[in-house]
C-alpha cells in the first residue's frame, strides 16, 4: 500500500477493483477512512513483538490462576 493520504480517486479504483463502485459522494469519506485506517496500521507494524507468543497459545485460566497464587 502506498504511503501517504489516499486520494478520493484512488478510493473510487481500489473500491471498483474490488468489486464495490462507490457512488461520487462517497469517495472523499471512504479516502479520509482509509487513510486513517492506514495511518493506524502502519504504527502496528512498527511495533516489536519479539517473543510474544501467538494467540492460540494464551490461556486465560492458568493466567488467572497464576494470578491468584
Amino acid at each position: 500500500m502506498p504511503s501517504g493520504d489516499i486520494t478520493p480517486p484512488e478510493a473510487a479504483r481500489w473500491a471498483a477493483r474490488g468489486g464495490l463502485p462507490l457512488p461520487a459522494d462517497r469517495h472523499g469519506a471512504v479516502a479520509a477512512t482509509a487513510s486513517h485506517i492506514h495511518s493506524v496500521v502502519a504504527v502496528l507494524r512498527e511495533l516489536d513483538f519479539g517473543d510474544t507468543p501467538p494467540a492460540p497459545a494464551y490461556r486465560a485460566a492458568q493466567e488467572a490462576h497464576d494470578a491468584a497464587v
